[in-house]
């Protein structure tokens, strides 16, 4: 991988030299944030690639994360896009910005939403095609013992400190799931949490609790997400099921996050063919946890990622862009 990165990395030069005076004059200057969680920061790499090879851009990777980056691209107008930004983290003033013209949602960058819930294995499900919803697999604690004690279900939480433990925990007591012979089991941290699913591949025993998409776990593991058997209620998860200690939580489901591209204003209106691309530019949870988990086997870096990606989905990518954008590309990597 480090030689083929080399060798592609010395051929930049020469495929931007190559590409159409008209190019870089159209696409210019972009500055992306590179967010700190894996999926966004492998998104912007993407990007990069694509408008540096594909389009001639001049492209700039700055370090981002939600709240911070989106008060910059509000207030200063930089950078100039967000590539995967959790819209439900920001919604009100995100729409104020939009409504007030300083900031625009270019496109939706995961087709199917950031996804959270309780998940058991893909091959548990299979084995019992009658457990299909929470409620379902609350029935049955045999199937998913406790570390600490067999006898007992387990229902395993989000690390103290994350917002999911508390509303996992608030699910689990609006479920009674510890008079139907459950316990919540604590995984102290995200390695825990990882490993306790991890282990229980291992071993093909059962496993429930909480985890969401996409992510490497998810993409290396093949695990089904189990409905709560009601829709979101908004209204009651933000006034009790989101908030710790509620007395009396009632069953209810995760939201699904829309996760959008989001540029500035003045970026939308100058980019050209940069907003061609993007409104075009999409994947699906399962795309990117398999590049998640390579990316985590492979100890790899975003942009290790990002090259991954064009090297083994050439037909996703390469409908992103006209033909002769995808040629330069493959030339130069």
């Amino acid at each position: 991988m480090t030689k083929h990165l080399a060798s592609a990395w010395l051929a930049v030069p020469f495929a931007v030299l190559a590409l159409p005076a008209w190019a870089a004059e159209d696409c210019g200057r972009i500055s992306i944030a590179e967010m700190n969680w894996a999926s966004a920061g492998v998104a912007a790499q993407v990007d990069k690639i694509i408008l540096e090879k594909g389009y001639g851009c001049e492209v700039e990777l700055v370090a981002g994360d939600t709240m911070p980056t989106f008060t910059s691209m509000n207030e200063k107008g930089e950078p100039d896009m967000a590539p995967e930004l959790w819209v439900n983290a920001v919604r009100t003033p995100l729409d104020a910005a939009v409504a007030e013209g300083r900031m625009v949602i270019a496109a939706q960058i995961l087709e199917d939403g950031g996804v959270e819930g309780w998940w058991i294995p893909k091959y548990l499900a299979e084995a019992h095609p009658e457990i299909d919803t929470v409620q379902k697999a609350l029935e049955q604690p045999e199937l998913f013992p406790a570390p600490e004690d067999p006898s007992m279900g387990a229902v395993y939480n989000c690390p103290s400190g994350w917002n999911c433990q508390i509303s996992t925990a608030n699910l689990f007591r609006a479920l009674d799931a510890d008079k139907k012979g459950f316990v919540l089991v604590d995984t102290g941290s995200a390695a825990g949490l990882d490993g306790s699913i991890a282990n229980a591949y291992e071993r093909k025993a059962g496993w429930l609790g909480y985890y969401w998409a996409p992510t490497a776990i998810l993409g290396k593991y093949d695990m089904v997400r189990l409905s709560f058997g009601v829709p979101n209620d908004k209204a009651d998860w933000d006034a009790c099921t989101a908030v710790p200690d509620c007395p009396a939580p009632k069953v209810n489901s995760y939201p699904v996050s829309d996760v959008y591209t989001v540029v500035t204003k003045e970026f939308s209106e100058k980019a050209n063919v940069a907003m061609d691309y993007i409104a075009k530019r999409k994947w699906s949870n399962a795309t990117v946890g398999k590049i998640l988990a390579w990316m985590d086997e492979n100890q790899g870096t975003n942009e290790d990622a990002a090259y991954h990606f064009f090297e083994t989905m050439p037909e996703l990518w390469h409908a992103w862009v006209p033909e002769d954008v995808a040629k330069r590309i493959e030339d130069a990597l």
